[in-house]
């Protein structure tokens, strides 16, 4: 009755039927508006979710070295730094060709070692950058470089006769304690950016941030 009501209500005030159509519309219309603007927003907060996720995911293996209570951080190594540490390796007088690089990273040192007939050996905590190391020495057809994700106080030392470190200040220390229960007397340590603090060195390669000090065990 309501509705028959308003339409004989429409048409005694002799208003045009077509213009009541146009103002009545848009009053029908609003309840989809406000669905549309509802799905728009719930389709915005899930993309910018899905975003923030995958930029977590990605980063996450860069920033979870810094959770460590000591903190070794992912500093590439400079063209001069390789090479001397490929000089350091030309006067190990032993022979001995069996190498790991502590904390790799992008593995160069393990990739340069590899194309001088070292069998090397990069571990690493960060598995983005294990995988691009996997990646570069099979796309260089280096068949002797290897790279692991593994904590560099858990590696068995015997194994190696070259041990190439780049670490940090306060990781020397303690890295030096470990090197002196677990390396065989014919092993060579090679650190770089920072030295041993009480080992002495048999020579010292470069300088400033190149600097490389090589210790005979």
């Amino acid at each position: 009755m309501a509705t028959e009501n308003k339409s004989t209500q429409n048409v005694d005030c002799g208003c045009d039927p077509y213009l009541l159509s146009l103002v009545e519309t848009p009053q029908k219309q609003q309840p989809i508006a406000k669905n549309s603007n509802r799905s728009t927003g719930l389709l915005l907060a899930s993309i910018t979710g899905g975003a923030a996720i995958a930029l977590s995911a990605i980063c996450f293996p860069f920033v979870a070295p810094a959770l460590r209570r000591v903190v070794l951080p992912y500093v590439p190594a400079s063209t001069q730094q390789v090479q001397n540490v490929m000089k350091a390796l030309s006067r190990n007088s032993t022979g001995r060709k069996k190498l790991i690089d502590l904390g790799s990273g992008d593995g160069r040192i393990v990739l340069a070692a590899g194309q001088r007939g070292f069998q090397s050996h990069g571990v690493e905590l960060n598995t983005v950058l294990v995988l691009y190391s996997k990646l570069a020495a099979w796309r260089q057809r280096i068949k002797n470089a290897t790279f692991s994700r593994q904590d560099l106080f858990k590696v068995d030392y015997t194994k190696y006769d070259n041990i190439v470190i780049f670490g940090v200040e306060e990781m020397m220390p303690e890295l030096e304690a470990l090197f002196e229960k677990s390396l065989t007397s014919s092993s060579q340590v090679i650190a770089c950016r920072f030295p041993l603090p009480n080992w002495k060195p048999s020579h010292v390669i470069g300088e400033g941030i190149d600097t490389v000090w090589v210790y005979e065990v």
